[in-house]
């Protein structure tokens, strides 16, 4: 029986770190490692940690990160959080890492600040407003207002699809239908309507390209009120679809401590 081919020295160090509960030490990959893959050359097996690890200074000097790009693959595994120590990097713990290039074009390792940060935190809703954390929360639990049969993906590393992230800020809820189809939930920050649906868009090509391999997917596109400019950016999209949801608040009249019955509130005796 011929034997089964060893995987990849990356795949290698993320299975170690799995087998050891996410977290590990660069010593402790080493050892297992070598117990289930004998023969995998020591100096192979540090390299790959460096190369795997979305903040490790030195992960540029290697040919996998030898250009700008978000760490978005399969070599953006790990996370350090202290000098010989790892862990399964999520950018929702750890931040969205990239390989940029500094003013003297030089490659470097850093943490994105997403620029539209604050603009995407907040909703219009009629005249008041409405943090979108809150709005995303909420939808994530009540899917089906969205579309029947609707459920957050889940990727091979366990994170969901609430602000599921991308090379391009993260998608807002990324979820799949029964048929596995995927379905892209974006929310329509107030005053960046044509931003909101570019961003829609360009979320539906990296899904496209990276998750769903060229098959058929969806997208929505959810705000206080859907204006007009928006409507005809994507009338000619084929599966985009708009929504547009309303807030209610309903006030009810209590009675004043003067309109109380004695009844109805405690007596108090002071002694």
């Amino acid at each position: 029986m011929e034997s089964q081919p060893k995987p990849f020295v990356w795949q290698m160090v993320k299975e170690a770190v799995e087998v050891h509960g996410n977290k590990s030490t660069n010593t402790a990959i080493r050892d297992w490692i070598l117990e289930h893959y004998p023969g995998v050359n020591v100096n192979t097996i540090q390299n790959t940690i460096i190369i795997c690890t979305v903040n490790h200074e030195s992960r540029v000097h290697y040919k996998e990160n030898n250009r700008p790009r978000r760490c978005n693959d399969i070599y953006d595994l790990l996370y350090r959080p202290a000098s010989g120590k790892v862990e399964m990097y999520d950018p929702r713990i750890h931040g969205i890492w990239e390989i940029a290039q500094d003013e003297k074009g030089v490659l470097t390792v850093r943490e994105v600040k997403e620029r539209d940060e604050l603009s995407r935190e907040q909703l219009t809703v009629g005249n008041g407003c409405i943090e979108a954390k809150h709005l995303r929360s909420y939808l994530a639990k009540n899917l089906e207002l969205i579309e029947d049969g609707l459920e957050l993906y889940v990727d091979v590393f366990g994170n969901d699809g609430v602000e599921y992230p991308t090379d391009f800020g993260p998608i807002d809820l990324l979820c799949v239908d029964r048929n596995g189809t995927y379905v892209i939930i974006e929310l329509m920050a107030d005053g960046i309507a044509d931003a909101s649906s570019g961003q829609l868009l360009k979320h539906r090509a990296w899904v496209r390209r990276h998750l769903a391999f060229g098959r058929s997917l969806r997208a929505y596109l959810v705000g206080s009120t859907i204006p007009e400019n928006v409507r005809y950016s994507l009338a000619d999209q084929e599966e985009v679809f708009l929504k547009e949801y309303d807030l209610s608040i309903r006030l009810k009249d209590i009675p004043q401590i003067a309109d109380l019955q004695p009844s109805d509130t405690a007596s108090v005796q002071i002694l």
